[in-house]
């Protein structure tokens, strides 16, 4: 992945197909979808909604954004990314995370929420070797596979696995066994420390990756009036996070009128991100303008 690659995010269950329609025709390269079993408001389920998606588009890329991997048996997930990454002809892109911000979903699923860095750590291993070997044995803490085969296998050998998270543990998990880093909440001077990081943990990981990108998720909000955003960004991701984001916003999200978020998205550019997934933080209403303006004033200066 040489070029830049641009992406925006199903935020709506119900609309899933008409929204993945629109962002395919507005020209977007990835459509992300996020999950959680529940937490502060409405949302979806990675998997389901992108395998809709995969149906009702014919370009766009596929990426979870991010499946929560510690709640799913590792052999489970590595089976619907297979046949996800099938039926969409080759266009899914694993992002995985560990969670964690709301623990109750933990409890409710039976996974120990202390545990969710290990079990995504060896469930990467797992749905590695799942999507490129056959008779795949494994023993591990908390999968033993004997001789499994997932029949029949992806498209891509293996999909990418992008990790998402923002501390050293996480950047580890990437390093190590992943394609891809994708933080959020991260400053261009945190994704730089963070690639640094990366850079040094492979380089004494002989069985790394060959290819390794780097991207970035960030809340979007454009608006003609730079401070309409800002409160729209601050008002949805209060509400999203259940915390304060007036005095975030202006440093982790991309807000502002088109001409502040060129600018501020060409400091990511110029850190080495190539991924970049540009999730609306605006109220449901103004979503079909805010990818509008960021697909045709923002994002061209960059293709």
């Amino acid at each position: 992945m040489n070029k830049l690659q641009f992406g925006t995010g199903l935020r709506s269950v119900a609309d899933t197909a008409q929204f993945a329609r629109r962002a395919e025709a507005l020209g977007y390269d990835v459509l992300g979808c996020g999950e959680h079993v529940m937490f502060h408001g409405p949302i979806g389920n990675t998997f389901v909604q992108l395998a809709v998606a995969a149906g009702a588009t014919e370009r766009i890329r596929l990426m979870s954004t991010i499946a929560l991997l510690p709640l799913y048996p590792a052999t489970l997930a590595a089976k619907m990314g297979s046949v996800l990454d099938i039926t969409s002809g080759g266009r899914y892109l694993c992002g995985i995370g560990v969670g964690g911000e709301f623990p109750k979903e933990f409890e409710a699923c039976g996974v120990p929420v202390t545990e969710r860095g290990a079990r995504a750590t060896e469930a990467m291993q797992v749905m590695r070797r799942l999507w490129t070997e056959r008779d795949v044995t494994f023993h591990g803490r908390f999968n033993t596979l004997n001789q499994i085969t997932l029949d029949p296998p992806p498209v891509q050998q293996p999909p990418p696995i992008w990790v998402a998270g923002r501390k050293d543990a996480a950047m580890r998990r990437a390093a190590l066994f992943g394609d891809g880093w994708m933080p959020y909440m991260y400053t261009p001077e945190q994704l730089a420390e963070s690639m640094r990081t990366i850079a040094r943990l492979r380089a004494d990981n002989p069985v790394a990756a060959a290819d390794f990108q780097h991207g970035i998720f960030i809340f979007s909000a454009v608006h003609a009036d730079g401070d309409t955003a800002r409160k729209m960004a601050a008002e949805r991701l209060g509400r999203q996070y259940a915390q304060n984001f007036e005095n975030l916003v202006g440093k982790y999200a991309l807000i502002g009128t088109p001409a502040e978020c060129r600018k501020r998205l060409r400091e990511y550019v110029d850190t080495g991100a190539r991924l970049f997934m540009l999730t609306s933080a605006c109220p449901d209403e103004y979503i079909e303008e805010n990818i509008r303006l960021l697909a045709e004033e923002v994002i061209p200066e960059f293709r």
